[in-house]
């Protein structure tokens, strides 16, 4: 999902945390730190997660500010997985446990060779098929501590929350209903003990 598209899913957090100065230079040296690897396509790695810029997100680059406008920044999230469709495994280990068979005269395999001849398969596939990439873009001002990403996957989220972490040592605050009225709102204590017990209701017409 990308900043530019037509239609945009956007979930949006709050930073926790704070960035030492100089805020930008750390910035960016984390961002380099942390950025895609394109080694998954010469290895069995079924996934990789890393940063990359939003203008050229298939050449990864954090030189100079160019992702940088006053206080905001704009960079991508990307994810290449590799996905073998199952038909396709079962398609190659068919036809090499008849192999198998044949060359030792025997009617079965037992388990464990049975599973050595499917590792071995999905091994073999897995650094002869290219992976896919996702790119999720996101925008961050660090000044005022918020962060819109432009997806509501699951698993998008819980890896942009994950590499964020890593990179940065921020914690980010997904805000929805309850945590906008519990860290914005100014509630007392007695009114966010009232909240915590708070259950969604349904609304029907």
């Amino acid at each position: 999902m990308g900043l530019l598209s037509s239609t945009v899913s956007i979930t949006r957090y709050k930073v926790e945390g704070h960035i030492e100065e100089p805020v930008l230079e750390n910035i960016t040296d984390n961002l380099k730190k942390n950025t895609i690897s394109e080694f998954i396509e010469q290895d069995e790695t079924e996934k990789i997660t890393g940063w990359t810029s939003f203008e050229n997100p298939y050449q990864p680059d954090f030189e100079g500010s160019s992702f940088s406008i006053g206080t905001y920044l704009l960079f991508s999230l990307r994810i290449d997985k590799k996905t073998i469709p199952a038909k396709v495994i079962k398609q190659h280990y068919t036809l090499e446990i008849a192999k198998k068979l044949a060359e030792t005269g025997r009617e079965n395999l037992s388990k464990n060779e049975k599973q050595a001849v499917k590792d071995h398969v999905i091994y073999v596939l897995s650094q002869r098929i290219p992976a896919v990439p996702n790119t999720y873009d996101l925008v961050w001002n660090y000044e005022d501590a918020v962060l819109w990403f432009f997806s509501t996957q699951k698993s998008a989220n819980e890896e942009l929350e994950n590499l964020f972490s890593k990179s940065f040592k921020l914690n980010l605050i997904r805000m929805f209903p309850y945590t906008i009225a519990d860290l914005t709102a100014g509630l007392s204590e007695p009114d966010r003990e009232v909240l915590s017990k708070l259950s969604p209701a349904g609304f029907t017409e």
